[in-house]
């Protein structure tokens, strides 16, 4: 059974950082396409940033130059280092596996404080 478990989710200043982790129980992890998506109330899950099995990464234009995502294959864990965070980063954001198929964490609150 494929599990996706987040933390590092919690209350912060606005201006402040946190860092996300999200540990994978995959058999290949290396081989699958991680993200990060967050949801604000009332919204729909949005793309946050995806880093491929390569390394390569990509981030949705309002997180640019204050997110990081990272991987670390040996630990099987993906994480997003949020720096600069904005009232407006405030959601629950969501663990990504994609490869055949897609698995989802339960998620990690985050909550900016102006």
């Amino acid at each position: 059974q494929v599990q996706l478990v987040e933390s590092g989710g919690g209350l912060v200043q606005a201006g402040g950082s946190l860092r996300l982790s999200c540990a994978a129980t995959l058999n290949i992890f290396s081989m699958y396409v991680m993200a990060w998506y967050r949801q604000h109330s009332g919204k729909q899950r949005e793309l946050v940033a995806t880093i491929t099995s390569g390394g390569s990464s990509n981030y949705v234009d309002s997180v640019k130059g204050r997110f990081t995502i990272s991987r670390d294959n040996a630990k099987k864990t993906v994480y997003l280092q949020m720096s600069s965070l904005k009232p407006e980063d405030t959601a629950v954001y969501y663990c990504n596996a994609r490869q055949d198929m897609s698995y989802w964490g339960q998620g990690t609150q985050v909550t900016v404080t102006s």
